[in-house]
């Protein structure tokens, strides 16, 4: 397809599942016991050949990670951000036919901005919805049109980041310091063959027999300990509190003892995730000093630590991440909206970003090449995602040059989702060898195919098997 050729959405529609966990997950103070997916399906046309093809896009609706509001209750905030997808999805045939998903995700990112505040005015909510909640309830549909792009050309989406699909280079996106670049930088000619995951290690998460007070009894891994051994994991993403040291270095040098129990010589890596809670750039340091001390090599096999302090960064910009940058990488996650809030990390200190597909495949792709440009680690991450949502986050991790691990802890708090996906892909969900095979991700769309029972008849060009 040539670089004029407009392709253009004719139609376009959602639908949501519920799930329960099957044990709770506390982060940031936080506990949550079910998820809300959200699905939605577009149909793409070339304006040109006057062909088209659906595109199917399914995000786990995480609100409480995207608006942990103090004002409206957790039942709120989903009802707006499912009422703002909804509208969203409703708006995307009004965008202007361009030349790939890319241009057309940014049109309808203003359209999301506009349909946030007519939403917080007609829904007379006490605060305005929040970028990262936007982002959320339009992840679905952003993922769906690089779908349908790739089914359109019968090749993988990311695959389809070449000049001559887009016509134009990232300074369109990116600014005047990407004249002349592409995604050649930053995204692989193919998927990795397999990424390492990073198991979560939630604050309710017992770690060994000992903290076993409730068994759920469904003949899955109950313990930290247990999942390490039938797993044979290598990374280990921990929840901290970020307001209680003694806590979180107790809960760290207990993960340590347990991991060297199980596998003493395996190459161990942990991530360390605040959740924001830091009040200062001390609190980390004091952390890694007393981790440093009491277990030594545990502080080796840290890699990255994520987001200590709030999102708004503008809000304390005299607390920086400079002296903790020099000991360890540290990381944006909550506070990564646009390419504002990168650049001003950057300058505060942050050395990396997480990117999620709950925030868009466009706006990981672009983040990722300005990682790679600015010279930041760029790690993949998760909501909880499940079945599509999971092999979404994992096919965008397979192509990120550099990416060793993905996220994805839905198979241990939410493996009902996962369900109509083992026939397909049960190494995805099934994890051996503490490590998944995204060289099964490879094929049209966004690389994988949809199991034949959860299509309808209109959509069974999706199905496989």
């Amino acid at each position: 397809m040539s670089k004029s050729t407009k392709i253009a959405v004719i139609e376009a529609e959602c639908e949501k599942f519920p799930f329960v966990y099957r044990s709770p997950l506390k982060f940031g103070g936080r506990v949550v016991k079910d998820v809300t997916v959200f699905r939605t399906t577009v149909t793409l046309e070339d304006k040109g050949k006057k062909k088209t093809a659906f595109g199917m896009g399914e995000m786990t609706l995480g609100s409480a990670w995207a608006w942990p509001s103090k004002l409206l209750t957790p039942e709120q905030v989903l009802r707006t951000v499912i009422a703002l997808a909804e509208r969203i999805v409703q708006s995307v045939t009004e965008l202007e036919p361009a030349a790939h998903p890319l241009f057309l995700s940014q049109q309808l990112k203003a359209i999301a901005k506009s349909k946030a505040e007519e939403l917080a005015i007609a829904m007379k909510l006490q605060e305005p919805i929040p970028d990262l909640a936007i982002a959320l309830a339009f992840s679905s549909v952003d993922i769906a049109l690089h779908d349908a792009y790739g089914r359109l050309h019968n090749a993988n989406c990311f695959d389809c980041l070449t000049p001559d699909h887009i016509g134009s280079d990232l300074s369109h996106w990116l600014g005047p310091d990407f004249v002349g670049k592409h995604f050649s930088d930053s995204v692989l000619p193919k998927p990795a063959s397999t990424l390492a995951l990073y198991h979560l290690v939630g604050s309710l998460d017992p770690l060994s027999a000992a903290d076993l007070n409730k068994p759920v009894g469904d003949g899955l891994p109950e313990t930290l300990e247990e999942w390490i051994r039938t797993q044979h994991l290598s990374h280990l993403k921990v929840k901290l509190t970020g307001q209680d040291l003694d806590a979180d270095v107790g809960r760290l040098v207990e993960i340590e003892r347990i991991a060297m129990r199980v596998a003493p010589t395996r190459t161990w890596s942990y991530s360390m995730d605040f959740n924001e809670a830091c009040d200062n750039e001390d609190y980390v340091i004091d952390f890694l000093e007393r981790i440093d001390r009491l277990a030594r090599e545990a502080i080796a096999k840290l890699h990255y630590i994520e987001q200590p302090m709030g999102r708004d960064l503008r809000a304390r910009k005299e607390v920086t991440m400079h002296r903790v940058s020099r000991l360890k990488p540290v990381v944006i996650d909550e506070s990564l909206t646009d390419l504002d809030a990168f650049m001003f990390a950057k300058q505060q200190g942050y050395s990396g970003i997480a990117i999620k597909a709950c925030k868009g495949i466009s706006d990981s792709l672009l983040f990722a090449a300005a990682a790679k440009h600015y010279g930041l680690k760029c790690y993949v991450q998760d909501l909880t995602c499940i079945g599509a949502s999971f092999l979404t986050s994992a096919s965008l991790a397979s192509r990120i040059v550099g990416m060793t691990a993905v996220e994805g802890n839905g198979r241990q708090y939410c493996p009902a989702g996962n369900k109509d996906w083992e026939s397909l892909y049960r190494p995805m969900f099934k994890v051996l060898g503490g490590v998944v095979p995204t060289e099964l991700l490879g094929g049209v769309g966004l690389g994988f195919a949809w199991p034949r029972n959860m299509l309808s008849k209109k959509y069974a060009s999706f199905a496989q098997g």
